[in-house]
């Protein structure tokens, strides 16, 4: 009777070490999975979003613009988002390139940026283009959770001039693309300029 037990209890063990294992494994090859979004949407477009229509509202329906590139458009925004400067970027990177460019002034790099930014549009636009977006996309986006994220569709979160969010699954990206690329042309972006924010979120980081 204890051989028999102690067998049990062996297989037990061996049976909790290998969940352990894969797991750890899981956990290590799914970093868009188990990241900062995992229990909240850490990255809130929302927040940001409203903060671009606030901004649009004070200054003649026109939103930000740098010609040092978008993510310095973005640092306008500071006085609308309360320093939240993890709405500025998005799911895969990191927010402190925004932190460190408000205390010193420096130049933020496209590339470092976790969200692409429209520049030169303005509130009388087509409410349907997207001013804002993922440049990668995560399971379900940032505002899905666990444990929906475990087996959520790869997807990105867009906001809208028309002040709405969207979530534009990974599958159907492209025609997304292509469909945004016309309306931003439509829109007076030159088709050059249109064609690389779009590329941009075709780009994935080394995670």
């Amino acid at each position: 009777m204890f051989r028999k037990f102690k067998r049990i209890r062996i297989a037990a063990l061996c049976c909790l070490a290998a969940a352990i294992v894969f797991c750890v494994v899981y956990v290590r090859t799914h970093p868009l999975v188990f990241n900062e979004s995992l229990f909240m949407h850490a990255h809130c477009i929302v927040i940001m979003g409203l903060s671009l229509d606030s901004y649009a509202a004070e200054h003649d329906g026109h939103y930000p613009a740098d010609t040092n590139g978008y993510g310095n458009a973005l640092l306008q925004l500071t006085n609308y988002t309360a320093d939240f400067w993890a709405g500025m970027t998005g799911p895969g990177y990191d927010s402190k390139v925004f932190e460190e460019a408000a205390r010193t002034g420096q130049h933020i790099p496209e590339s470092e940026c976790g969200r692409i930014y429209v520049q030169g549009l303005s509130r009388t636009n087509d409410p349907d283009i997207a001013l804002f977006f993922d440049k990668i996309p995560s399971p379900g986006g940032d505002h899905c959770h666990f444990p929906w994220r475990l087996y959520a569709p790869m997807a990105r979160e867009v906001w809208t001039i028309g002040s709405g969010r969207r979530v534009i699954r990974d599958t159907d990206w492209a025609a997304y693309c292509k469909t945004q690329i016309d309306l931003l042309i439509e829109a007076g972006i030159p088709k050059e300029r249109a064609e690389e924010y779009y590329a941009e979120s075709r780009e994935r980081p080394a995670l």
